[in-house]
């Protein structure tokens, strides 16, 4: 039976590499896994301690210097998203069917669970992004996209935000009037080549771009959609698949398998965001 060969500490660590490669939101680069640590139960919290700036003195001589304390104050990260997928197999039917269907199954399972998880990273973007770093509402043509990235980057620079590793997630759409940029696709260009050869989209305005329909819904009236721009030092995101099992149907002859996925995330510098609401 197929169930003799289930391994769940396989499948768990199988399953976890799935999310990883498709995950763009939650994606590293995109978001840091700083306090992940060890995940063991739907409901744990990890205390992201932060220090305040120290206040910076004229030193005057033969005068006393003032020493301040270590101000210091707590984020909260909760461990509070708990999905899970559960399917069953006939026997019959895993006889009669070409493949794996067991594992077919659980890869399905899998890509449902990143698209969700992705889904709830980037709600929490949209919603952390720093009020004054936040572009209005506007159209957004082939003529000013990447204009919209430019600005982007403004925002970050004036709040200090490092430029090593900065990251823009764009709609497919957007991402089409970027390919019909002169400035981002140049004639004869090497880099430009390669991305038309074979579709990806590269570096644009000082940002590692990545593509996902999973883009928030913009705070504007009309149809937009938030371009969301920053650093990974923004945003904390844990996870864990805590459990994956098998077992047989006590009523009938399948096989079942189940499995379990924690995970949280939380905006801990909101100033490392920045949002542009664009229709297209």
């Amino acid at each position: 039976m197929a169930i003799d060969a289930f391994k769940p500490e396989v499948w768990s660590a199988e399953l976890l590499v799935a999310l990883e490669k498709a995950l763009v939101y939650a994606a590293p680069g995109v978001v840091n896994r700083d306090y992940e640590g060890e995940i063991s139960q739907f409901g744990d919290t990890v205390r992201i301690t932060s220090l305040a700036d120290p206040t910076i003195g004229t030193y005057t001589p033969h005068t006393d210097i003032v020493i301040e304390d270590v101000d210091d104050s707590n984020l909260l990260l909760l461990i509070n998203q708990s999905k899970y997928f559960a399917f069953s197999v006939d026997d019959i039917e895993a006889r009669q069917a070409r493949g794996g269907v067991l594992s077919e199954q659980a890869r399905k399972a899998a890509y449902k669970l990143r698209d969700i998880a992705d889904q709830y990273v980037a709600s929490l973007m949209a919603a952390g992004v720093d009020a004054g770093n936040l572009i209005a509402e506007s159209t957004v043509t082939a003529s000013n996209a990447y204009d919209k990235l430019v600005d982007l980057s403004v925002i970050l620079d004036e709040d200090n935000v490092p430029t090593e590793g900065r990251f823009a997630v764009v709609t497919p759409k957007f991402r089409g009037l970027l390919l019909k940029d002169s400035r981002f696709i140049a004639s004869g260009d090497s880099s430009g080549a390669s991305v038309r050869a074979n579709g990806l989209i590269g570096e644009a305005a000082g940002f590692s771009l990545r593509v996902s329909n999973n883009a928030p819904d913009g705070p504007g009236v009309g149809a937009g959609k938030l371009i969301i721009a920053g650093s990974d030092m923004a945003t904390t995101y844990a996870e864990q698949i805590a459990k994956t099992e098998a077992t047989r149907k006590e009523k009938g002859f399948a096989d079942i398998v189940k499995g379990l996925h924690l995970y949280g995330s939380k905006v801990v510098r909101p100033t490392a965001l920045a949002a542009a609401d664009v229709i297209i």
